[in-house]
């Protein structure tokens, strides 16, 4: 027989744990059906379908304080529960954790286990599925699961899970687009995304592509339709492209009078410099505000291999800004990594007591990026740039967006820069065969000047 010593301080004698014992015996007692007291048996709605668990009072009333209120007032050695067919395949499970404490959990199964958790109250399965959830967002299923989790999250209150998925799709918006899992996204769940400005995807123009397919094989009513191209951000799409969406997209052919003013005040944007745009017209709006684009244009990638070795800098060009009035104006910029670098704080002084240098434990530094403009430019009036740093990882074997970071010119670093992040160990959630995977995104973002008088 199995058993664990565990020593306590001296005087106080040793623990012996036989706890596993008593789960396995447990789990014997629900398969045998050993000294039952209670049969429960499960019917699958609109089937006749029933499966039957012997199973004991004490241990349900245990576990469960709905199983109590049922047992206390039953009037048979039975309980009839009536199940959705989803809920009845895995009540088994769900029996078995109430006697052992433990569940293997399958993607498809989440959702089902959550509800007979929900129904019966048992807080802590409950909780747990929550947080299965919200770690495997990233798991490749057949069909996709995380719209079906996040629509299950909205009709049950759970806002963390909700928040989680949300964030998820936003943040990888083009491998969604490209999924099964995107004709499934509901009207509330598109147009909660299109107002978002942290979705992480190609371009502008590539979202009005994947809303045109969404729209084409869900016919949604027609103000959802129109809500949704009103969302989108013209004025981040080349005029050129513009032209051609005018004349080619049968959506936007038929709802041309719904986004007209959007299309017009976006061919304006174009064609005038956004200094002069602004003492007329508010920048100060979502049609102006760039979203995450992953295009040459607005930023670059940036792959440093065994990150914790030293510093690493590059350099990159992006376009001064999305009106085509500026597109032959370029910005260079500088970006620093440190993986350790030090606040004066905590930075190794020298000391004539000892003659030597404060020795530094290289635990203590925290890893650093600074993203600068190479120079300064008059052009620079009337904007400000944001810049984002993306943080890629490979979860449940797929590569996906793990952090995104933001800050603003007046501070040119992120503060809080992978502050949790243990780039030391090879096996480190923030690296991928040994490399951090970066992608530094630049958005120009415009601010109203003096309005002219009228």
């Amino acid at each position: 027989m199995a058993q664990k010593v565990e020593a306590l301080p001296e005087g106080s004698g040793a623990l012996i744990n036989h706890s596993l014992m008593l789960v396995q015996r447990l789990e014997a007692l629900l398969a045998h059906g050993n000294s039952s007291d209670v049969a429960l048996r499960v019917q699958t709605l609109h089937s006749d379908e029933v499966k039957v668990f012997q199973a004991h009072s004490l241990v349900l009333s245990l576990q469960s304080e709905v199983f109590e209120g049922l047992l206390q007032h039953r009037n048979a050695s039975g309980l009839i529960l009536r199940e959705t067919a989803d809920c009845a395949t895995v009540f088994d499970k769900f029996i078995r954790y109430l006697y052992c404490g433990e569940i293997t959990v399958l993607l498809e199964q989440a959702i089902p286990l959550h509800k007979l958790a929900s129904k019966y109250r048992v807080s802590a399965l409950q909780e747990g599925l929550s947080h299965y959830m919200t770690q495997h967002l990233a798991s490749d299923s057949p069909q996709g699961h995380v719209v079906s989790w996040y629509d299950y999250a909205m009709h049950i209150g759970d806002v963390g899970l909700r928040d989680s998925c949300l964030q998820y799709l936003s943040w990888n918006l083009s491998s969604v687009f490209q999924s099964g899992e995107w004709r499934a996204v509901s009207d509330d769940l598109l147009l909660s995304l299109l107002q978002r400005s942290d979705l992480i995807l190609q371009s502008e123009l590539e979202l009005f592509g994947a809303l045109e397919s969404w729209i084409g094989h869900n016919q949604p009513g027609g103000t959802t339709i129109e809500s949704a191209l009103r969302s989108v951000r013209y004025a981040m799409i080349p005029p050129g492209q513009l032209f051609r969406l005018q004349k080619q997209s049968p959506v936007l052919l038929k709802y041309h009078e719904s986004v007209q003013d959007l299309l017009f005040m976006a061919f304006q944007f174009h064609s005038a410099s956004p200094l002069q745009f602004a003492k007329y017209f508010d920048v100060n709006c979502s049609l102006f505000t760039p979203r995450n684009y992953l295009s040459p244009a607005w930023g670059s990638p940036w792959l440093i291999n065994n990150p914790t070795r030293d510093d690493r800098s590059t350099s990159f060009q992006t376009q001064l800004g999305p009106s085509s009035h500026d597109s032959a104006k370029k910005i260079m910029w500088n970006a620093l990594f440190s993986p350790r670098w030090l606040p004066v704080s905590l930075r190794p002084v020298y000391t004539a007591e000892h003659g030597a240098m404060q020795a530094v434990r290289a635990e203590e530094g925290r890893p650093r990026i600074i993203v600068t403009p190479a120079t300064s430019s008059v052009d620079f009036a009337g904007v400000s740039f944001q810049k984002t740093v993306i943080v890629a990882a490979r979860q449940q074997g797929k590569v996906v967006v793990r952090h995104v970071f933001n800050f603003h010119q007046s501070t040119e670093e992120s503060g809080d820069f992978l502050a949790q992040a243990d780039l030391q160990r090879r096996a480190s959630d923030y690296l991928i065969e040994s490399a951090m995977h970066l992608h530094i995104i630049i958005k120009p973002i415009y601010h109203s000047l003096i309005k002219a008088k009228k």
